[in-house]
């Protein structure tokens, strides 16, 4: 859900890719979408998609975060596949950010970051979101890289 939807940019060799919702407001609604229209493949054959989310001061992320993996899910876009990252926003207070893992769409999760200390304290709200749903859905954190 990074507005500026630019997490998947070097993969695909492009510029930023448009975003399910903003394709969703174009197209009327997610259900006028295909997965063709949102999912593009990049290198080594990465399938990439861009969440998105409202603009600033309006709406929220978290919604367009559970919108997204909903289409996703129904659009058999986890099918085949070894393993999904997501890319989040540093501050990670919003309840729809840790939808994955409280709906057991995670099994173990490991968390990228750099040293800089908005990246730790991402990674420590992360961690505390998986610790609180540990026990109910059987996430665990698998490491920090």
């Amino acid at each position: 859900c990074d507005p500026k939807a630019d997490s998947t940019r070097l993969i695909l060799h492009a510029k930023a890719q448009d975003t399910i919702l903003s394709l969703a407001a174009s197209a009327g609604s997610v259900e006028d979408l295909e997965l063709e229209d949102v999912m593009k493949v990049g290198y080594k054959d990465i399938r990439c998609v861009e969440s998105g989310g409202p603009e600033p001061g309006v709406g929220c992320a978290g919604r367009g975060v559970i919108t997204s993996i909903n289409f996703l899910e129904e659009n058999g876009a986890y099918e085949n596949i070894d393993y999904v990252s997501y890319d989040v926003l540093g501050d990670v207070v919003c309840g729809g950010f840790a939808m994955p893992i409280r709906e057991n769409k995670a099994q173990e999760i490991y968390i990228v970051m750099s040293g800089e200390m908005m990246a730790m304290y991402a990674a420590n709200n992360i961690s505390k979101g998986i610790l609180k749903y540990a026990n109910s859905g059987g996430v665990r954190l698998g490491g920090l890289i």
